[in-house]
């Protein structure tokens, strides 16, 4: 039986806890709007049960992941609660937002198969919670070709992180399939 120390425990219900403060007026696009915090553990639950992901610095950046993105959070306050080796996994994964669009996905594109294991592990759970919920919750203003588009993208996104994770990879590939079918019959 696998078990953690209580600190590990700790740390992962604190990034819980300053993710959920920082995003705290954020919230997702679909239809329920749904705070943000949901997407968060979305992906570290995909991690777990899916990816049978045990790295606490892996689970704890997957929390995190959006945060220098999309928040005031600041790499000095990951860093003296997270440490640097969360700080460094958040940091793989954020994009640049003064860069444009555009360039961030083609950016995600080009780098994906360059980051660290772990990283490519957040990815790949962050792109599977986006394209289940283009399934089950797409976002309201997004027409069935954005949807493909997305999904046309985080597919290239995740081409460059194969062998990353089997287990994630199936299911991003199932759910990549799902909502293709489910967007050429609608």
């Amino acid at each position: 039986m696998l078990t953690f120390k209580e600190t590990d425990l700790n740390l992962l219900f604190d990034a819980l806890h300053f993710a959920a403060e920082k995003h705290r007026h954020q919230r997702r696009k679909d239809q329920a709007a749904s705070p943000y915090i949901n997407h968060l553990i979305d992906v570290v639950t995909t991690l777990w049960n899916t990816g049978e992901v045990r790295d606490m610095s892996t689970l704890l950046a997957a929390i995190l992941h959006d945060t220098l993105e999309d928040t005031t959070a600041t790499p000095e306050e990951i860093e003296s609660q997270f440490g640097s080796v969360v700080l460094a996994l958040v940091r793989e994964v954020t994009d640049d937002k003064s860069l444009p669009k555009a360039e961030r996905k083609r950016r995600q594109v080009e780098h994906a198969s360059h980051t660290s294991l772990q990283a490519q592990q957040i990815k790949l759970a962050d792109k599977i919670s986006n394209v289940y919920d283009i399934i089950h919750s797409p976002a309201v203003d997004w027409m069935p070709e954005r949807r493909r588009e997305y999904i046309d993208w985080a597919e290239q996104v995740v081409s460059g992180m194969r062998g990353a994770n089997p287990r994630l990879e199936l299911y991003f590939d199932k759910l990549a399939h799902e909502a293709r079918e489910m967007l050429n019959v609608g």
